[in-house]
C-alpha cells in the first residue's frame, strides 16, 4: 500500500467519523434512545431479506452472540419479531414490526434533516454531482471484498 493510499484512508475515516459525530449532535435531544449499533440492526432487518441471527451478524461483522444481545432489547421493545423459516424450519428468521419500521422512519428523518439542509445550503451543482459519485464508491468499498490484514503478534 502507498503512502499516498494510507494517508487518504486515514482522511476519509476521520472524515467519516467527524460527519457521523455532527449527525448526532445535530439530531441533539431528538435523538433515539436506542444505540447506533441497535439501530443499525433494525436498518439491516427491514432493508434486507429475512434473515437469521447468524446471518445477521456476518452482515455486520459481529459475532453472534455480540448480535443476539444487540437484538434482545428490539424483540423485547416489540421493534423486530421472529418466524420460523417456512422452507427450513430449523432457521428462525428475524422480521420487522410495523412499530419498527416506524421508529427507525422517524430516527433517520431526525438524523437526516440536518445533512439535507447542509447539503442544500453547502453544494453547487458540480458539489452534488461529485458527492453522488463518493456515495456510489463509499458503497463499493463498503461491499469490498478485502479483508484487513491480520496483526502480526509483537516479540515472536
Amino acid at each position: 500500500m502507498s503512502d499516498t493510499t494510507s494517508a487518504l484512508a486515514v482522511s476519509l475515516a476521520r472524515a467519516i467519523q467527524r460527519l457521523r459525530a455532527r449527525i448526532r449532535a445535530e439530531a441533539g435531544g431528538r435523538s433515539s434512545p436506542w444505540s447506533r449499533t441497535q439501530l443499525l440492526a433494525l436498518d439491516r432487518v427491514i432493508t434486507g431479506p429475512p434473515m437469521t441471527t447468524s446471518d445477521l451478524a456476518v452482515a455486520e461483522y459481529v459475532r453472534p452472540q455480540s448480535m443476539a444481545a444487540t437484538l434482545a432489547p428490539l424483540e423485547e421493545g416489540g421493534l423486530i419479531t421472529r418466524r420460523r423459516d417456512p422452507q427450513d424450519g430449523r432457521r428462525v428468521l428475524l422480521l420487522p414490526t410495523d412499530r419498527g419500521r416506524e421508529l427507525l422512519r422517524s430516527v433517520q428523518e431526525q438524523q437526516d434533516s440536518w445533512l439535507a439542509a447542509a447539503i442544500g445550503a453547502e453544494l453547487d451543482d458540480e458539489d452534488l454531482a461529485s458527492l453522488t459519485d463518493l456515495v456510489r464508491l463509499l458503497d463499493r468499498l463498503t461491499d469490498s471484498s478485502v479483508r484487513a490484514p491480520v496483526p502480526q503478534r509483537l516479540g515472536r
